[in-house]
């Protein structure tokens, strides 16, 4: 099995506050933290608890719009998936490291403070369908552990009555058993077929599915598998909201959300 945990998804959006208040109202779920030093980037941000796991949403700033969350959001033609940050062992995260480097990806940045985690984001020239991250972090031994992006107390913010998890990520690309192969290499990790025939890359909490482009936007992180532990109100939520578009179905920030 492998012990490469989802942990926290990002995804970017125009309009920060829209997608706030349509997610809280939605999931029943809240902010536990915004990280100032996105500012630097020419970003704002928010992380919101799902489960244990964190979903987060960087927005550029007023004005800010040559930044690399700007960029995206034009080549993209909208608000959608942006990164999958994946938690690895600390003992195992040198090995990832030189795995990167021997396959010849580049990395954009490596993000980290001290004894309490470090990462690498690797570029999506070479990587394609998101960037990917990985890292590790201080407190791995708890599902519910220490995570620094999210602050000094996240768990304080985590509601479960409507949703407790992500299950799955959803990249679609003009080839996804290509493309789960390549990021099967980088993680060390086979790709195989889910129950419905897509290609996919199983993790210990969740997994990284590969599918068809199916909207018409390009190559992209286009979707997650949200797991529900009262579906019924959240899709009279997202009904409420204007959300709701299938019968599993809920569409925020340019995300297919489905809910499992």
């Amino acid at each position: 099995m492998s012990d490469i945990r989802m942990r926290q998804i990002c995804l970017v959006a125009h309009d920060l506050d829209r997608i706030q208040t349509q997610i809280e109202s939605v999931f029943g779920v809240e902010v536990c933290f915004r990280d100032p030093g996105v500012g630097r980037h020419g970003l704002h941000n928010m992380l919101i608890p799902f489960g244990n796991q964190l979903l987060e949403t960087v927005s550029p700033k007023p004005g800010e719009h040559e930044t690399a969350g700007g960029r995206y959001l034009q080549r993209r033609g909208g608000d959608g998936g942006y990164m999958v940050i994946m938690q690895v062992p600390h003992d195992a995260y040198p090995g990832y490291r030189a795995r990167v480097d021997a396959l010849g990806i580049r990395p954009v940045a490596e993000p980290g403070e001290g004894e309490k985690g470090v990462g690498i984001q690797l570029h999506p020239k070479d990587l394609p369908g998101a960037i990917q991250e990985l890292r590790w972090n201080e407190d791995e031994d708890r599902v519910d552990g220490a995570w620094w992006p999210a602050g000094e107390d996240w768990q304080r913010a985590k509601h479960t009555e409507i949703v407790d998890g992500i299950r799955a990520a959803e990249i679609q690309t003009p080839d996804p058993a290509a493309l789960a192969a390549r990021w099967g290499e980088v993680l060390d990790e086979p790709a195989q077929t889910d129950a419905e025939g897509n290609p996919c890359i199983a993790l210990a909490d969740a997994g990284v599915r590969f599918v068809p482009i199916r909207d018409g936007r390009g190559e992209g992180l286009a979707g997650l598998d949200i797991h529900a532990t009262d579906a019924p109100r959240a899709l009279a939520n997202a009904e409420a909201a204007g959300c709701r578009t299938g019968e599993n179905l809920i569409t925020i920030c340019g995300m297919r959300l489905r809910l499992v």
